[in-house]
């Protein structure tokens, strides 16, 4: 067998074993889970990744190489999916599901998120090995999303516009109001889409207009689809924990959007100019990790200085009372 089956193989493993675990001790919670647990859960996700990464790095050739570009795929993916986070909490607040029930939606969420990630993955690797010049509209896509990370709209929409449940609501039924965990209820003799079920698909159409953007960035990070896949199914994985470590703490993020729009436009340059000028890795890790750090780092500064002028104002119309 050749030797790259066999990292294939650790990694199927180690994700298989964690994700059965992660999704046997949250489906037999009852409850909403906690923030301890949430924290616990991402801590042994960034742990798993960070040891993969560990093995990828002293690998004889050139696994230092390969070690920095799986880091750096891994940090880019990860701050991408902190953004995407918040949308998905507007959604369920939108959508006005429990909280008991939205780590059963976000189980099924990251299993279709994982499997699209992967054919999307494979069919961007194959354009470039074909259609070399495909990787300059890749460039062209980073550049529009950094743009509308920066300056468009946060919100995900309306559920009623989006043309895939629109496409759900003319064919099939619906049925409204609270049916558990059911994704499917059987009334009357006839079938369902439960109101669960809707928001599951509300949820997926919103990670495949996040993938058009962050399957192209992590593309210009490395040619390895190893990398490519290993790193961002990684970054996926801790998702469903660290969505429940983040959702009170949106305000502490405000500033993130403007960081990964830096992000990604270094990475849409990146791509343009890649047949003229060569950026190592490090350098890619380096700009990338600095986008994050400084933006969650302004956020949280900015935050505390708003909080305490507020505070400073409320303070002095009490005394002028």
């Amino acid at each position: 067998m050749n030797e790259s089956y066999w990292f294939w193989i650790l990694f199927s493993v180690i994700v298989v074993c964690l994700l059965a675990l992660d999704i046997y001790v949250t489906d037999h919670r009852k409850g909403k889970i906690g923030i301890k647990t949430s924290l616990v859960w991402s801590a042994i996700w960034i742990s798993a990744a960070l040891c993969f990464n560990v093995f990828i790095y002293f690998l004889p050739g050139s696994g230092k190489e390969k070690g920095i570009e799986f880091f750096t795929g891994f940090i880019l993916e990860k701050s991408l999916s902190v953004d995407n986070l918040f949308v998905f909490f507007m959604i369920f607040n939108m959508m006005d599901i429990k909280s008991e029930n939205q780590p059963h939606v976000l189980k099924w969420g990251i299993i279709g998120a994982i499997v699209m990630r992967v054919l999307f993955i494979l069919f961007g690797v194959m354009l470039l090995s074909y259609f070399h010049f495909v990787i300059y509209l890749f460039g062209v896509i980073l550049f529009v999303a950094a743009w509308k990370m920066a300056f468009g709209n946060d919100s995900p929409g309306n559920p009623d516009d989006n043309p895939i449940i629109k496409f759900i609501s003319r064919h099939f039924n619906i049925l409204n109001g609270y049916t558990g965990k059911r994704f499917f209820v059987r009334q009357g003799g006839k079938l369902y889409f439960s109101h669960l079920l809707i928001t599951l698909i509300f949820i997926e159409s919103a990670d495949l207009v996040f993938a058009l953007d962050s399957i192209p960035a992590i593309i210009a990070i490395s040619k390895d689809p190893f990398i490519i896949i290993t790193s961002n199914i990684f970054a996926i994985m801790g998702l469903r924990a660290l969505y429940f470590a983040l959702a009170g703490f949106a305000d502490l993020f405000t500033y993130l959007k403007y960081g990964i729009s830096v992000i990604l436009f270094y990475v849409g340059c990146k791509m343009i100019v890649t047949d003229f000028v060569h950026i190592p890795a490090v350098v890619s890790l380096v700009v990338i990790s600095a986008g994050m750090i400084i933006s969650i780092a302004l956020s949280v500064c900015l935050n505390a200085r708003h909080a305490k002028a507020d505070k400073a104002a409320k303070t002095s119309k009490i005394e002028l009372a």
